[in-house]
């Protein structure tokens, strides 16, 4: 049998994932096995595991997804800006996250809500399963240095109030976002300009006391 190119064996393992975030979107994580996987993606029941060496390997590259289109334009804007603001680090992902779908590495079209139901679920996954909690709390820790640095710099630049501790800023930054994705997901909170747009004059009037 011929070998296959390096770039059709990342467009079926793309098609892999793309099949798994729809079955775990529909029915969650444990409500799917490895062959609904290989069902839903059009291929034989033991496919998948030429590309994953179980459902918890997948369930992290999907949690990695879902969690960088959250959280990588904050890391950007916090490396990149000399004194991001609060309010900038929160518009920041808040505006990733306007748009119906995003483009992943082979070029498909990957539905933004899809990968935030499935950010949801990772967080009851970590809950349970060191697997999946060790490079959760690893992200979120670098995440967070990485915002408490750029508040530092803003602080000192007077962008930031001066009251503002950097590492505990750090974690209201992410705990907004937090939220909003919860809320999203949950609740239907949709409306990501208004929702920003209302950080920002909380924010400001916070300041303004």
């Amino acid at each position: 049998m011929p070998r296959i190119s390096p770039e059709r064996r990342e467009a079926r393992r793309a098609e892999i994932v793309a099949a798994a975030r729809r079955c775990f979107s529909r029915d969650g994580f444990h409500q799917t096995s490895m062959p609904d996987i290989a069902a839903e993606a059009g291929v034989s029941a033991g496919a998948p595991y030429r590309y994953f060496a179980s459902k918890e390997e997948i369930i992290l590259a999907i949690a990695e997804d879902a969690f960088g289109l959250v959280f990588k334009p904050v890391e950007r804007l916090a490396e990149d800006s000399a004194a991001p603001s609060v309010a900038e680090l929160v518009a920041a992902s808040l505006e990733a996250l306007s748009v119906d779908t995003v483009t992943d590495a082979t070029g498909r079209s990957v539905p933004v809500d899809e990968l935030l139901r499935c950010a949801v679920q990772a967080w009851s996954e970590l809950l349970r399963n060191d697997a999946v909690r060790v490079p959760a709390v690893e992200g979120f820790e670098a995440v967070r240095r990485s915002i408490a640095e750029a508040l530092d710099r803003g602080r000192r630049a007077g962008a930031v109030p001066g009251a503002v501790a950097p590492e505990n800023g750090a974690r209201v930054v992410m705990g907004l976002l937090h939220g909003y994705l919860l809320q999203r997901v949950a609740f239907g909170l949709t409306d990501t300009a208004g929702f920003s747009a209302d950080v920002d004059v909380l924010l400001a009037s916070a300041r303004g006391r």
